[in-house]
């Protein structure tokens, strides 16, 4: 079985996306092998492993180091940890994927049949970004088989820098969001009661990272609106001050919850928000929420991310303004049972064309395609070669004579 090495920036243990989603399914045909960000650590630097998911095995290196993710400080070092994993592992039939450009330096001393790229954002326009991150973007783009993208923006942007470019938008586990399946499952369920089900309804929910791609300014008119309304908000809070946070009585914060109660989370609400900012961090994104809110069958108010209006701009209430979103908030609540059974059948057809099942297969098969062109290459370059040594040796013997 030939395995994926992937480099990422984002922990497995952290909020469940497109990296889980795909890997995970992606595990069915490959040994994948994850390696994560370094930890500092005292003592000698080591691999801590895991195995999170069946044929999932995922590095995270602790070492001495005290320089941030895949820092030019830290290659040395991950280099000499992921050698001897490779080599206690037996592990020499591999393809490289990447989550983040700043590990490109660790392929100088791999020899990968394949190189991947799955551009899941704009990296390089997130708060704290490594100022080498475009450089190595740019090379990265020019030396991969295959470069995946997370959405239209992103695919416009990178298609013109690979030959081998595919739009591949992140999509939806359908059933794990289905409402009728999420109210059925009594013990998470019973989690979710615990974590909201003393805050009184209507409920206005987001699930994802809170950090510089929220409006929260946006998220605090909303609780502003109408002290009737309760906003929840779920997820972890990075990159921003917490006490940068707008605090009400009806706005509820109520931290980073698993994949599997947020179903369960859902189905209490009565509108889901996805209330971005807009500004360069979010100029190419595009939610994976908004295909999870569909498939809860619960209304979505958004701002005019790009990806969303173009993508969903039909079934998702998309504002221009605060009074706007504010406005889509009251319409979505007060709709009537005959406007509810009709967005449920748009958002119901959207969710139909988005599974990650799909995209796993479609990629699967573009990463043996990209393996399949990789040996030809090979044995092409293997003949050129051998030919140019002949030539070479029939000069020389002319020479000679």
């Amino acid at each position: 079985m030939t395995h994926l090495i992937v480099f990422s920036h984002l922990r497995w243990n952290f909020v469940f996306q497109r990296p889980q989603h795909l890997l995970s399914r992606l595990a069915k045909h490959y040994h994948v092998v994850v390696m994560e960000e370094p930890l500092r650590s005292e003592g000698p630097a080591h691999l801590e492993q895991s195995s999170p998911a069946e044929n999932i095995d995922v590095l995270r290196p602790h070492t001495p180091v005290d320089a941030p993710g895949f820092h030019d400080d830290q290659l040395a070092t991950l280099k000499t940890l992921l050698a001897d994993y490779l080599e206690q592992n037996e592990i020499d039939d591999y393809a490289v994927w990447f989550y983040t450009p700043m590990a490109l330096p660790l392929l100088a001393d791999l020899t990968p049949r394949a190189v991947i790229y799955d551009c899941m954002d704009e990296l390089s326009a997130f708060k704290n970004a490594p100022r080498q991150m475009r450089q190595r973007e740019a090379a990265l783009l020019r030396g991969a088989q295959l470069v995946l993208t997370g959405g239209h923006s992103l695919y416009e942007a990178k298609k013109g820098l690979n030959d081998n470019v595919l739009c591949l938008p992140s999509a939806v586990d359908a059933q794990h969001y289905a409402h009728a399946n999420a109210v059925a499952r009594a013990e998470p369920m019973a989690r979710a009661e615990a974590l909201q089900g003393a805050i009184p309804q209507p409920r206005l929910g987001f699930f994802g990272v809170i950090d510089e791609r929220l409006d929260l300014d946006l998220v605090a008119a909303v609780a502003d609106a109408d002290p009737n309304w309760q906003v929840v908000m779920v997820g972890p809070v990075v990159k921003i001050d917490p006490a940068s946070l707008p605090q009400r009585a009806n706005l509820h914060y109520l931290g980073q919850q698993s994949y599997d109660v947020l179903p369960q989370l859902v189905a209490g609400w009565d509108v889901c928000l996805m209330p971005f900012a807009l500004n360069e961090s979010t100029r190419f994104i595009s939610p994976t929420k908004t295909l999870e809110y569909m498939a809860a069958d619960r209304p979505v108010v958004s701002t005019p991310i790009h990806d969303v209006k173009v993508m969903f701009g039909d079934v998702v209430a998309v504002c221009e303004s605060t009074d706007a979103f504010i406005a889509s908030c009251r319409k979505a609540l007060a709709a009537t049972p005959a406007e509810r059974s009709e967005r449920s059948a748009a958002m119901a057809a959207s969710v139909a064309r988005y599974s990650w099942d799909g995209t796993a297969e479609t990629i699967r098969r573009a990463i043996d395609e990209a393996l399949q062109d990789a040996a030809t290459s090979r044995i092409a370059q293997s003949a050129e070669d051998l030919a140019t040594v002949g030539s070479t040796t029939k000069l020389a013997a002319v020479a000679a004579g």
